[in-house]
């Protein structure tokens, strides 16, 4: 597949104005991110790209931020190799998980060893969303649970579900290639068990699910948490990612709407993973 590489220089710009503008790139296609020394760089998959939504998202940007913006196209490569080159570092979470890929030597020891070759696909565990959820996984009990995790990205959410015991999983992404990611990394890591879809809420007519995990951006969870809700089970947990405190009060608004009352929320960086549950 063939991608546009956004590269951004980011003056004067505070951290979490970082991660708005990256929030922000999500919402008109873009799906990996990389920060460097000079900013930050973004892709999106050369069929969805539109330079003239790029220079209306730049125009209404939420923040007083100087961006300056060239792209290229980035035909069809072994990214593996690239993330190996210059992006992707093991990382460990919650002193109990370790994320690494296929090239990595000298991996950390961890109760949870998760291979993951990302390719363009979100989800290594560095960003704060992802190691929020894998924060909570870590702690809950999930063996024996059915589990959802909805845009799966890398599948790291449900190949660590998976290791815990959780049964059955489904995963679900929307995008092709990290449907394929997710197919690859579940092979990976011998978790033949995981149901893989291409799709979004539309699939989840008629399910039911004991844990749900949604990390994708809070446009979309607002859309789709109806349906979430709809096929939670009651005393079911949906846990949520990939917005900000500041997005609470309108996620809050749409739980209770859908009948889901909040459990609780943990913070890092100002983004946010909440906790509800269908009583």
């Amino acid at each position: 597949m063939d991608y546009i590489e956004l590269t951004l220089s980011l003056n004067n710009s505070r951290g979490f104005e970082n991660d708005i503008v990256s929030a922000t790139l999500a919402e008109i296609g873009f799906e990996s991110f990389v920060y460097t020394n000079d900013g930050l760089k973004a892709y999106c998959a050369a069929s969805l790209f539109d330079e003239k939504e790029l220079n209306n998202w730049k125009v209404s940007l939420p923040c007083n931020i100087d961006v300056e913006y060239n792209f290229e196209l980035i035909r069809d490569k072994n990214w593996n190799e690239e993330w190996e080159k210059h992006y992707f570092s093991p990382i460990i979470i919650g002193n109990e998980c370790v994320i690494h890929s296929s090239f990595h030597t000298n991996v950390p020891k961890a109760r949870y060893d998760i291979l993951i070759d990302p390719k363009m696909s979100f989800g290594t565990g560095h960003h704060e969303t992802t190691s929020l959820i894998i924060g909570e996984l870590i702690k809950m009990n999930v063996a024996g649970k059915s589990l959802l995790d909805m845009g799966c990205g890398t599948g790291v959410l449900a190949i660590l579900a998976d290791m815990k015991g959780a049964k059955p999983i489904t995963a679900i992404d929307i995008d092709e290639w990290a449907y394929k990611n997710t197919v690859e990394n579940i092979r990976l890591n011998s978790c033949p068990d995981i149901k893989t879809l291409k799709g979004g809420a539309e699939l989840l007519d008629g399910q039911k699910f004991d844990i749900i995990l949604a990390n994708i951006n809070r446009n979309i969870l607002l859309s789709d948490m109806k349906q979430y809700a709809a096929c939670l089970s009651t005393g079911g947990l949906l846990l949520m990612s990939g917005f900000y405190k500041t997005d609470m009060p309108a996620i809050e608004s749409e739980a209770n709407e859908n009948g889901l009352t909040f459990v609780k929320f943990e913070e890092k960086n100002n983004w946010v993973t909440t906790v509800y549950e269908k009583r």
